[in-house]
């Protein structure tokens, strides 16, 4: 069984994180990847708090192993946060930004702190303010995030993160992105469009088949995408979606003045706790390119860590052939 640091930090068995997924109905996925041996997330923004206490319950009774619940800053609800605290997961995940002051009392309250981050800057943020897990997320990534691609930006998280486990995600659906993580000096990787097109997603149908039918470059960056998203808690917070193809994103990029902040925000709420989302935002990385089927989550954690198992196995088994030679375009190592 593939094996790594992580796993001991965070007490799972696999060196997988399902990514979490804002506002969207995900209980029966994240309980599935914890079941796995995997950490399943449950993400909290713009939900009333009542919805996530339900979700909370719900997981407990799914599943005993360790989960996360994610926070933003796009926005922050101090409420949800505290009750959070109260509620004590298995760790906090947090993106958009690194809050020094909340990683201290998720550290008091005895619980792990998972950073994602999007570029060095952030990096330095999160290893200095003590999060036990450092997730460098690329800009191929579906939902928000950075533009620095995840091949060049994970090896400079790795080279500053000291003893922090570092986690890959953006662009990584299947065993070749955790063996390529794992070569890069991650400990794991986060996966988050090919668990969109699991079983147990509780999206649209319609969704999940645009995700098994996309190329790389049907999936958008969204520049203007403040004209419609939550405003940001904090100052110098960022992040831009990425998305499918809608028409309202056509519009939003093609004519960002003729969407109106003040209607435009309201109604992307209501559609995504509506289970409409998708008519508007599918949020989609890249990685739905390497998608071509809805699977049962499990068997998805499965797969990815047993195929990188036998990638890296046959690398090594190269290496070994050739003395430690470089093959034909290739590069070898010590």
């Amino acid at each position: 069984m593939l094996r790594t640091h992580l796993c001991d930090v965070l007490g799972i068995e696999l060196p997988v994180i399902g990514a979490p997924y804002g506002p969207f109905e995900q209980v029966d996925l994240a309980a599935a990847v914890s079941g796995a041996g995997a950490l399943g997330s449950l993400g909290t923004a713009v939900r009333p708090l009542t919805d996530l206490r339900r979700q909370w319950a719900r997981m407990r009774e799914l599943t005993d192993r360790p989960f996360a619940v994610n926070h933003t800053l796009r926005p922050l609800n101090e409420e949800a946060f505290q009750a959070t605290l109260e509620e004590h997961p298995a760790c906090i995940s947090f993106h958009l930004g690194v809050p020094d002051d909340l990683i201290e009392r998720a550290h008091d309250a005895g619980i792990l702190w998972i950073q994602q981050v999007m570029d060095v800057r952030q990096a330095e943020q999160a290893v200095r303010a003590g999060a036990d897990v450092v997730v460098a997320q690329g800009g191929e990534a579906g939902g928000q995030g950075g533009e620095v691609a995840t091949m060049v930006l994970v090896p400079q998280v790795v080279d500053i993160a000291g003893g922090t486990p570092v986690v890959a995600a953006g662009g990584i659906a299947d065993g070749r992105g955790l063996a390529a993580a794992l070569a890069l000096g991650a400990q794991g990787v986060a996966i988050g469009t090919r668990l969109l097109a699991s079983a147990e997603m509780d999206i649209a149908e319609e969704w999940k088949d645009r995700i098994v039918r996309a190329e790389a470059r049907d999936t958008v960056k969204l520049a203007h995408s403040d004209r419609f998203m939550p405003p940001f808690s904090r100052p110098g917070a960022y992040g831009f979606p990425r998305s499918l193809r809608t028409p309202f994103v056509e519009e939003a990029e093609e004519h960002p003045e003729r969407v109106r902040p003040d209607e435009a925000g309201p109604r992307l709420v209501e559609a995504m706790l509506t289970g409409r989302g998708h008519e508007f935002l599918p949020f989609t990385g890249q990685s739905a390119a390497l998608v071509h089927d809805v699977l049962p989550a499990a068997e998805i954690v499965r797969r990815i860590v047993d195929d990188a198992e036998i990638i890296l196995r046959r690398t090594a088994d190269a290496c070994t052939a050739t003395g430690g030679r470089p093959g034909p375009g290739g590069s070898a190592s010590s």
